[in-house]
Formats: structure tokens, C-alpha cells, sequence
């Protein structure tokens, strides 16, 4: 991660976000040998970990979980002073990681009105921090299932029939959201690739025909 980033920003001049989450699976931590209880604060020290390898020559860094003897690490990301940081975030702490360390929020599977509020928040502690609240933006991750009929009002956000999804995408425009992530892997029509461009060119025609509205 540290090298990687700055060299795909290179390569791709400047066009690299970098998404991350702490992680949910038990299994995948015993398998790491790392531990649920202080994810987030490793999460912290990696942030800053990395932001330290992207904008510092030599770099050194000694923390509780990560030390990083004086070294020279290139190349450096295009994007200064690095590329934008994105984090998957539920829970309040969570939420204020991004306030204090991220460039943006990447919620999924969160109604509307609870990622309004979430945001909200968000931006409430980045000016408790010192930042500048209007700096981070939300990117939503979308996981689209469209179906012939109408879904009931406790149906997950974008799912249900081609205008309920547009509904969704027209309300997180309202709510601030700067991009749309739309993820047909997890739909019936995301198991092929067929399904799956074609679940996107559909999704390509609705936030056309939002933005035309």
C-alpha cells in the first residue's frame, strides 16, 4: 500500500483514491494476527503511517503498532500532498476518524435520511478538529438490484425498479453525495459479466436522466 499507491498515481497521473476499512471478519484477523478490540486505532496509526511515507523524504515514524526506521521511499504521489483517502464508516468513532484523518466518507447500504445525518456529523467534528468541513465529500457505494416490481418501503436503498433506484440516486444528490458508486456484484445479474455491464449501462442512463430533471 505504500508503494503501490504513489506508483499507480504516477501512472495514472493523479487519478488514484484510495478506499479503506477497518474490517469486520473475525476469521480474517485470527488469520492476520491482529485483534477486533484495537482496530481503530491501528487504523489511526496506519493513516498517519501512510501519509507520512507519501509526503516526507526521509521518512521516520514510531508508534505503538508501526515503526519505520529513517528511510527514503519513492516515487511520491503525483497528487499533493497525496492521494484522497476514503473510509467505510458506521460507528461513531469511526465517523470522527474521518473528521480528524480522511478526505471523504464511502457509506453502503445506508438509508437516505441516516446518511444525511451520519455526514452531518461528519462535518460537525472535522470543524470541532480544525478543518474545514465543505473539504470532505462523500462518495456512495451503491449495490443495485433492480427488479419488474416495486419493492415496499423497507426495502434496502437502491433496489426495487428502475424509478426507485432513480429516486435513490436523485436523493443523494440532494444530501451532498459527490459520486455514486454503482456495484452490481452482489445482484443476480452481477454473477456474469454480461449481467454485470449491462446492470451498469442501465445505471449510466438513469443518473443521465436524473441530471437532465
Amino acid at each position: 500500500m505504500d508503494h503501490r499507491a504513489p506508483a499507480l498515481d504516477y501512472l495514472s497521473n493523479g487519478r488514484v483514491r484510495l478506499g479503506l476499512g477497518l474490517g469486520w471478519s473475525k476469521d480474517e484477523m485470527d488469520a492476520a494476527g491482529a485483534s477486533l478490540k484495537d482496530r481503530g486505532a491501528r487504523a489511526d496509526e496506519f493513516i498517519q503511517v501512510l501519509k507520512a511515507i507519501w509526503t516526507t523524504n526521509p521518512v521516520e515514524f514510531h508508534g505503538k503498532f508501526y515503526n519505520l526506521p529513517k528511510s527514503y521511499i519513492s516515487p511520491k504521489p503525483v497528487q499533493k500532498p497525496h492521494p484522497p483517502i476514503y473510509l467505510a464508516a458506521f460507528a461513531p468513532p469511526a465517523l470522527n476518524r474521518i473528521a480528524r484523518l480522511a478526505d471523504g466518507w464511502n457509506p453502503v447500504a445506508i438509508p437516505l435520511e441516516g446518511m444525511a445525518q451520519m455526514f452531518g456529523s461528519i462535518k460537525e467534528m472535522a470543524k470541532a478538529a480544525g478543518r474545514n468541513p465543505s473539504s470532505l465529500e462523500m462518495l456512495v457505494r451503491a449495490h443495485v438490484e433492480i427488479t419488474d416490481k416495486p419493492l415496499g418501503k423497507e426495502r434496502f436503498i437502491f433496489t426495487g425498479t428502475k424509478e426507485q433506484v432513480k429516486e435513490d440516486i436523485a436523493g443523494c444528490q440532494k444530501i451532498g453525495a459527490a459520486e455514486i458508486h454503482f456495484d452490481p456484484t452482489f445482484s443476480q445479474r452481477g454473477s456474469t459479466l454480461e449481467g454485470w455491464l449491462s446492470v451498469l449501462e442501465e445505471m449510466r442512463r438513469l443518473t443521465e436522466n436524473v441530471a437532465a430533471a
